[in-house]
């Protein structure tokens, strides 16, 4: 299968990010082509510091290849490096209808009250997500729930192209799923996804997290007085175990009965020196890694302009065909 899948340059990502999602871009390496974005478009959606953005594109990038993903055999690189993208999401603006945007939920959610002083690229998001897929022809991208809406919308999109110019240039996207995903947690509260945004950097674990960082962020993290159950029935009310119970099983790919036989019946503190040195032995080499590629940024730059190369060679002559379609003279 072709797999196509982005991710926003926000900086260093969270465990949440890395069990979430890029954990599962190295494993689906293996039998498939796959193409990697970092997509700085989609940034600008909400305004960024130029300094900023540029830093934390090369610290994305760093951090993917440190993670295992291979730049030679598959494709790494920027969204605004190639610019089928732009060209192809200006297109599917006029194929999609302002009803379909009109349900995005989270558009929503991300402009909140403020509405009117949001950015119309905010607004049309979903509409460059659709082409930054279709402008492979990838069939496959892995997605959180909170992205399948606009997966949907992707396939309404190429199906409306489809219809309106009698053709079968767009193929249909299926979701990848790779099994029940990681949902981690705030170490501060459990009810809360982790996240970059919070302000509080006891709240998450970085991917350049030194060992001793990783154990207090740990050691510090919200628990209840109880020991842990013996089965996971146990762990329902008790959002701040569920979630530490949840990312030690990630980490050793079992689930929570299998960490329970292991460690019910124990109190918090043996259990959180457990995971910590868990946490350090998996992501120490993941930090180590991504200082040492951040140490020469002009090796980052050119692994990213091999890339848009690669990816320009596919998706151009995809969307020149669509521009062909739609009517555009080309001299």
């Amino acid at each position: 299968m072709r797999i196509f899948s982005g991710i926003q340059p926000s900086g260093i990502p969270t465990l949440g990010n890395y069990l979430g999602a890029i954990r599962n871009w190295a494993a689906l390496q293996d039998g498939n082509d796959c193409i990697y974005c970092v997509v700085d478009l989609h940034a600008i959606t909400v305004f960024q510091d130029p300094a900023a953005l540029r830093q934390q594109t090369r610290e994305m990038a760093a951090v993917l290849l440190a993670c295992g993903i291979d730049p030679e055999k598959h494709i790494v690189f920027l969204q605004s490096a190639v610019r089928a993208h732009a060209q192809l999401a200006w297109i599917f603006n006029c194929v999609a209808r302002l009803g379909w945007l009109n349900r995005m939920t989270q558009f929503k959610d991300k402009a909140g009250k403020d509405r009117e002083n949001a950015s119309a690229g905010l607004y049309v998001y979903p509409n460059l997500m659709a082409a930054d897929i279709h402008a492979y022809h990838a069939t496959a991208v892995p997605v959180g729930d909170d992205q399948r809406q606009h997966l949907e919308l992707a396939n309404d999109i190429a199906q409306k192209f489809n219809h309106d110019y009698g053709v079968e240039f767009f193929p249909r996207i299926e979701p990848y799923i790779m099994g029940p995903a990681a949902r981690v947690m705030s170490l501060r509260d459990g009810s809360k996804k982790m996240s970059k945004s919070d302000p509080s950097e006891q709240s998450r674990i970085n991917l350049n997290d030194d060992a001793d960082t990783i154990a207090l962020k740990i050691r510090r993290a919200k628990t209840d007085p109880e020991p842990l159950p013996s089965e996971p029935d146990g762990l329902a009310d008790r959002p701040e175990a569920r979630n530490l119970v949840g990312i030690y099983a990630a980490l050793t790919d079992g689930d929570a009965a299998s960490v329970l036989r292991e460690h019910g019946g124990k109190g918090f503190g043996a259990f959180k020196e457990a995971l910590a040195a868990l946490l350090v032995d998996h992501l120490a080499p993941i930090a180590d890694e991504t200082r040492r590629l951040l140490a020469d940024p002009d090796h980052i730059d050119a692994v990213l302009g091999r890339g848009a190369a690669r990816a320009a060679a596919i998706a151009d002559p995809i969307v020149a065909e669509a521009e062909r379609l739609v009517g555009f003279v080309r001299v």
